[in-house]
């Protein structure tokens, strides 16, 4: 985390020095604010386990603790759904809303460290977008992060990373993102 309070992220002054320019140039944008800008990111972690053993539940809010750099909130089942043993107001999983400076710190360690590392990555899917340039995406297992210690956890689960971004179609969150150095499939 920025330790001064006069220090920028590394994205963020990638994106103000060479996204910006390049974005403008590319859509044709005549001000500088109607490039497309990160708006949040959200980490989501379903723990469908939950309902037989609470212990999930709390390694779950722990390990988003560690992934993002502050407390998770633990999301609740909204309706009792008898075929999945599930009642109202259970808890079913753990999300955190990055912004500001810990989004654009995240990000950056997502792009540059942990989506390297992810077994088998031939490139993140074209088509997770959900029209209004926002991406989606699924991580299978929480260990490719380095901040999640593999000796504390019971079970290996998934999480969703889902990307909100001010661009008004896909193509201009694709170009964001593609500029941002997000690594797309050809």
């Amino acid at each position: 985390m920025a330790k001064d309070a006069k220090q920028k992220p590394r994205m963020w002054e990638k994106y103000k020095g060479t996204v910006v320019p390049a974005l403008m140039k590319r859509f044709g944008y005549k001000n500088v604010n109607q490039v497309p800008r990160l708006d949040k990111i959200v980490i989501n972690m379903g723990v469908g386990g939950a309902t037989a053993d609470a212990k999930l539940i709390d390694e779950a809010v722990n390990c988003l603790r560690e992934i993002s750099g502050q407390k998770p909130v633990v999301t609740r089942a909204k309706k009792a759904i008898s075929n999945f043993k599930l009642r109202e107001g259970i808890a079913i999983g753990a999300k955190v809303t990055l912004r500001g400076v810990r989004m654009w710190e995240f990000f950056d360690r997502l792009v540059a460290i942990t989506i390297p590392r992810i077994r088998d990555f031939r490139g993140l899917p074209r088509k997770s977008f959900d029209g209004f340039g926002n991406y989606t995406m699924g991580i299978k297992e929480q260990i490719v992060f380095l901040e999640v210690d593999r000796d504390k956890i019971a079970k290996i689960s998934g999480m969703d990373i889902c990307i909100n971004t001010t661009a008004e179609n896909n193509e201009e969150g694709m170009g964001l993102l593609e500029e941002l150095g997000m690594p797309f499939r050809r």
